[in-house]
């Protein structure tokens, strides 16, 4: 008779586990992303628009994947996201950017 299994969240590893089989768990798909973003960066490069603000962004977030620093996933998402927490008095618009750009007229 097989053993129950106890529930899983998908993505995540149960607790004790030894460190190459979290390596195993997620290497091939970490992998892909990083070279999807270094496509995204060479292409944004050979048509002119790595200036952007939100490639500004993204290159400011990349450094914090290799500071050696905990929490990395928290300080990226910060350091992409709106710090004020005052609302704007006009809209500026309704799509999102996915990066912040500070505006001059504030």
């Amino acid at each position: 008779m097989p053993t129950p299994r106890s529930p899983r969240r998908p993505g995540r590893l149960p607790t004790a586990v030894s460190p190459r089989v979290v390596v195993d768990h997620g290497f091939i798909a970490v992998r892909a992303k990083m070279i999807e973003v270094a496509a995204f960066f060479d292409r944004v490069e050979r048509h002119g628009a790595a200036d952007d603000f939100r490639c500004a962004a993204l290159h400011k977030a990349a450094k914090l994947l290799v500071d050696g620093k905990p929490e990395r996933a928290r300080r990226i998402l910060e350091s992409l996201s709106d710090p004020t927490t005052k609302p704007d008095a006009v809209s500026t618009g309704k799509a999102a950017l996915g990066a912040w750009q500070k505006s001059s007229a504030k």
